[in-house]
């Protein structure tokens, strides 16, 4: 009977152990949901959670199969993804929850935080096409987020709201549309690549100006990945699926001149924080050495048609892979959820010099 007694300590000290982790987690994660009481999402696709459902003219949605095949119950959501897209691994880092689309219940004060990003927006309003390709612009989000901030200041009184403002993390997740729609469109070839994306950036500094005015602070901006080597861009090469490098090469001229706007920014507007993401860096680093990540297709999209799943989208009639979180994209142009958690976990991280000038962490303590 002896060394039975003697174990029971032993269970109990390692009972105790784990209680305290858990307990430490809990509160790792209440802290941070204090520090950041709400996000309010700005982008395109890459970031939607489902506004564009809510415009009837739009056919740039993804709210029919297979998309959403691995969210929570299946549910079709209108991410342009097979789950969860990287606006809900963002707000899954901060222990807060995934912010709604702003469409769903625009008359909502959003305390919590809300989304705007709609699927094929632009900086540029010109990537909204025709009527038959309705998206909400970056302008145009920004409007919609003024009257946010005017049900906030009703709610909450003027100080309150600037200090929940103040505290809050806005990402931002634009420029693939505009980039894609230039080098698209033949006509765009009046306007040199070095004009155009000057432009872009010029446009972007108003914008966020406009954004700094109306009470946002803390920005977590997502640079440019290497469009050229999405699945698209890939299938129509000509007897060949590698990147398209010119327009890599302008994705990543974009990201330069991107890091010295908003250089820039800070110097002209007060308590303007930012963290900056190295996505084209990182991508790379997925591209070409992609076991590290988990990855084993890198080239072909998992839902489509055609080439590389990738000539049509994805719909109800494409094919689709089963171990989609050994792919990067889902389809054509956007990643799976699996990519897009490991790209936020290395958002995070704050290792290998991928987010600059400061950490998220850094940024969020400030």
């Amino acid at each position: 009977m002896a060394p039975l007694l003697a174990q029971k300590p032993v269970v109990a000290d390692i009972y105790c152990i784990f209680l305290c982790l858990g307990l430490l987690l809990c509160l790792i994660r209440c802290s941070k949901a204090q520090t950041v009481p709400a996000l309010y999402v700005f982008g395109d696709s890459l970031a939607d959670v489902g506004n564009n459902n809510y415009l009837p003219l739009s056919i740039v949605k993804a709210d029919y199969p297979h998309n959403g095949i691995d969210y929570p119950g299946k549910k079709i959501t209108g991410r342009f993804s097979n789950g969860k897209n990287a606006a809900d691994f963002i707000a899954e880092q901060l222990g807060i929850p995934s912010a709604p689309p702003y469409l769903s219940q625009p008359n909502n004060v959003f305390l919590k935080g809300v989304s705007f990003a709609s699927g094929g927006a632009g900086i540029f309003n010109a990537t909204e096409g025709g009527i038959l390709e309705q998206v909400i612009s970056l302008a145009k989000q920004v409007t919609h987020f003024s009257t946010v901030r005017g049900k906030l200041l009703q709610e909450l009184g003027s100080i309150s709201a600037e200090e929940h403002l103040a505290k809050s993390l806005f990402p931002i997740i634009i420029g693939s549309n505009d980039i894609l729609g230039h080098f698209k469109s033949a006509s765009n070839y009046k306007t040199s690549p070095q004009q155009y994306i000057a432009l872009m950036l010029s446009t972007l500094q108003q914008i966020m100006k406009g954004l700094h005015g109306l009470g946002a602070r803390k920005f977590l901006f997502i640079g440019l990945p290497p469009l050229g080597c999405s699945p698209k861009q890939r299938s129509l090469g000509n007897n060949t699926d590698e990147c398209n490098e010119q327009l890599n090469f302008w994705s990543n001229e974009y990201n330069q001149g991107f890091k010295q706007m908003l250089q820039q920014l800070e110097l002209e507007l007060n308590n303007f924080h930012y963290s900056y993401f190295d996505t084209y860096t990182v991508f790379l680093n997925f591209i070409h050495n992609p076991a590290a990540y988990g990855l084993k297709e890198i080239k072909s999209a998992c839902c489509g048609l055609g080439k590389l799943r990738a000539q049509v989208p994805c719909t109800p009639i494409s094919q689709y892979c089963s171990n989609r979180s050994e792919y990067l994209f889902w389809d054509f142009y956007h990643p799976t959820e699996a990519a897009a958690r490991s790209f936020v976990d290395i958002v995070f991280s704050g290792s290998g010099g991928h987010v600059s000038p400061i950490t998220v962490q850094q940024l969020i303590a400030i």
